[in-house]
């Protein structure tokens, strides 16, 4: 009988040890929770501090903007795995003379970008102001090449992105997919 209340000691005082671990590695993890978070918001701030010299939109300016390609601030186009980022650039010459002429095209400023979906945020910092002849607004749409399959996750990618962007202080033009 001695011999079995002493193993029901030892036994419960293991449990309990477990117990205490337990507790303790649940501390710890909130601990390394709230630093990430403080992290979080600190990149956050860092990104709206540089992103604070773009104006905020005129919507006056784009409102009669009905297609893609007609859009002159960046225009996001979302797929499956990637994100598509159309730029283009203002002309650097101020002179209205040969402006939209062979010698001064606008294909020429425009380049596209295939980015990871975590990217976006960066290279849209990293845009000159002058990529942005609207204000701190953006196109984004649904890429009308992704397969029919990966439509949930394009949608999702596209609800990502568009909170990342309003986080950031951007408004968001959403395009229907065409």
């Amino acid at each position: 009988m001695a011999l079995l209340l002493a193993l029901a000691i030892v036994a419960c005082h293991k449990e309990e040890q477990a117990v205490v671990g337990v507790a303790q590695n649940a501390v710890q993890a909130e601990h390394q929770a709230q630093i990430a978070a403080q992290t979080a918001a600190t990149e956050r701030e860092r990104q709206r501090a540089q992103l604070a010299h773009i104006p905020l939109p005129t919507k006056s300016l784009y409102i009669d903007v009905h297609e893609p390609g007609a859009w002159v601030n960046p225009f996001i186009s979302v797929d499956a795995e990637t994100v598509n980022l159309r730029v283009t650039l203002a002309d650097a010459n101020p002179s209205p003379v040969g402006q939209g002429t062979m010698l001064r095209p606008e294909a020429a400023r425009r380049q596209e970008l295939q980015l990871r979906p975590a990217a976006l945020t960066d290279a849209l910092i990293a845009l000159p102001s002058t990529a942005w002849r609207y204000g701190r607004v953006v196109a984004i749409a649904e890429s009308p090449l992704a397969a029919r399959k990966d439509r949930p996750k394009v949608r999702r990618n596209v609800e990502a992105a568009i909170q990342r962007l309003n986080d950031l202080g951007i408004v968001v033009e959403e395009w229907p997919a065409r």
